[in-house]
């Protein structure tokens, strides 16, 4: 049980001390987070998928399974958004999409260690992509190939997949630069979460209740089910099932709020799965481990 503490306590410090500082100071984060889209996060993703030892093909089965989870939540969330009448581009995208980067990533690396960051950023691009592409389709009704290949995220994984599958040497003062811009991003991630999370009431509960029980539960049969079928090493296994309970993305809301599709309900799904998680992923990881 310390173990699990130990595991959580330095992630839900840094939101906890992100909303204390913005309930208290009310700090402008839409440069920060900008920053952590188009430089702190592109340097993450590029310094792990670059960095030495990464072998694409060890995680393409893993790719698959987080698609599954992914997708099949979706299909799981849909007849309840229709039994409680709820909107589909409301409810079933934060089902679907979760906080693979925020909480993901640092999950990963104080419970996994360091070498499970390269399958935790594996976990994280094949969700993001969904989420820009898939998502955005459901939220739009159309996805914009041009937007995408601008995205910072996706060149740098693309240049970092690059590097590893030609086995390109980049230069060691340029990576340990690299590595350091991305050293960034998680914490800020976090800090940036506890920020957000101040913009929301709770006037919405009872949808945002419904998603913080089905959020992880989706999300963990799905995985079950993806782990029948596809067969994972021991860790790559115990960091799906620990992907599939993570709560809603925060990205969910600012989608929303940036196309007007009722971004308070959408709030309120975000923070109570987020809330929730608080109870969820010590019970996951402690199974887990």
């Amino acid at each position: 049980m310390y173990q699990v503490f130990e595991i959580v306590f330095p992630i839900f410090a840094i939101v906890l001390l992100g909303y204390a500082y913005a309930r208290r100071f009310g700090p402008d984060m839409a440069s920060a987070n900008r920053l952590n889209l188009e430089i702190f996060t592109p340097a993450l993703i590029f310094s792990v998928l670059s960095g030495e030892g990464f072998e694409l093909a060890r995680y393409a089965e893993l790719a698959l399974a987080a698609a599954v989870v992914v997708l099949g939540s979706g299909l799981i969330a849909w007849p309840f958004a229709r039994l409680f009448g709820y909107r589909r581009d409301v409810f079933l995208p934060p089902m679907m999409f979760n906080n693979s980067g925020n909480m993901g990533l640092p999950l990963a690396l104080f419970a996994f260690g360091e070498s499970a960051l390269p399958a935790a950023m594996i976990l994280f691009l094949v969700e993001n992509t969904l989420h820009f592409t898939v998502g955005n389709a459901m939220l739009t009704g159309h996805v914009n190939p041009l937007k995408l290949i601008r995205m910072p995220m996706l060149l740098a994984t693309l240049a970092g997949l690059v590097v590893a599958v030609l086995q390109v040497q980049v230069p060691g003062p340029l990576h340990q630069a690299i590595d350091l811009l991305g050293q960034i991003a998680i914490p800020l991630m976090l800090f940036a979460l506890g920020v957000r999370m101040t913009a929301v009431d709770l006037s919405d509960w009872r949808i945002g209740l419904a998603g913080a029980v089905l959020c992880p539960l989706s999300g963990l049969l799905m995985a079950l089910l993806a782990l029948l079928l596809i067969e994972l090493p021991q860790l790559q296994t115990a960091q799906l099932i620990v992907f599939a309970a993570l709560p809603p993305a925060v990205l969910n809301f600012l989608l929303a709020e940036r196309y007007d599709i009722e971004p308070h309900r959408v709030a309120a799904v975000v923070l109570l799965g987020n809330m929730a998680s608080l109870a969820v992923l010590p019970v996951v990881l402690l199974y887990v481990l």
